[in-house]
């Protein structure tokens, strides 16, 4: 599967980081809470059968921001998506990770089948549960809904690789990274069905990705 991984205009004032952050957000939220509404007026009769299958995500034991361990079966049962990133990546993190927020924000009132968010971090000897913490307080993470966890560096290799069929290389190890991003990593998002399979990717950099994660995981929340 294909990995792809935006200007600021010149201005008299210049915003900051977190500015950027929350501008993105409040766009996101608004175009998604848009494009929710009028997707869940046109699915209609659409059901899961519909959704590839692209196999189980396999079983993994893994440390949550919380320090608490968190395993597959933890969420199996519910919907979730999932997303790879790590808290000084300066590429597409923080696009994934307001795509993200935008979810829980446009679900945090959802009374069927409650969807969850877990984001995977490939930066382990970085990436401390305490700035994990950090991190997803930026984005006002729920801790019950939106879970941030990490684990040794092979052992995120051998899930990402091999269970979620995405990419993930250290800097030195690719010949065309980026100076500034010492781990390439996928920017899809993935949707999980209940059992735990894998029922959809999706590249959410442009708004017709993430109206079609939209619809899938509205499709797989009302079963």
């Amino acid at each position: 599967m294909p990995e792809q991984p935006a200007p600021l205009s010149t201005h008299q004032t210049q915003r900051s980081p977190t500015s950027w952050v929350w501008l993105l957000l409040v766009l996101f939220l608004v175009m998604g809470a848009a494009s929710l509404l009028l997707l869940s007026k046109q699915l209609g009769g659409i059901s899961s059968s519909s959704l590839p299958d692209y196999g189980a995500v396999p079983d993994f034991q893994l440390t949550e921001r919380s320090g608490v361990t968190l395993s597959r079966a933890e969420l199996v049962g519910g919907v979730w998506v999932a997303d790879f990133i790590f808290t000084r990546c300066q590429g597409s993190c923080p696009l994934l990770s307001a795509r993200m927020a935008t979810i829980q924000q446009m679900l945090q009132l959802a009374t069927t089948r409650p969807v969850r968010l877990v984001s995977f971090s490939v930066d382990p000897e970085w990436d401390t549960p305490e700035r994990l913490r950090e991190y997803a307080a930026r984005y006002r993470a729920d801790p019950q809904r939106w879970l941030f966890v990490t684990g040794p560096y092979q052992t995120m290799s051998d899930l990402i690789r091999g269970g979620f069929h995405l990419g993930l290389v250290k800097a030195e190890e690719a010949t065309d990274a980026p100076p500034s991003e010492p781990i390439i990593h996928s920017d899809r998002l993935v949707l999980v069905d209940a059992a735990g399979h894998i029922r959809g990717y999706y590249q959410v950099t442009n708004q017709d990705g993430f109206n079609h994660l939209l619809q899938d995981l509205e499709v797989l929340r009302r079963e």
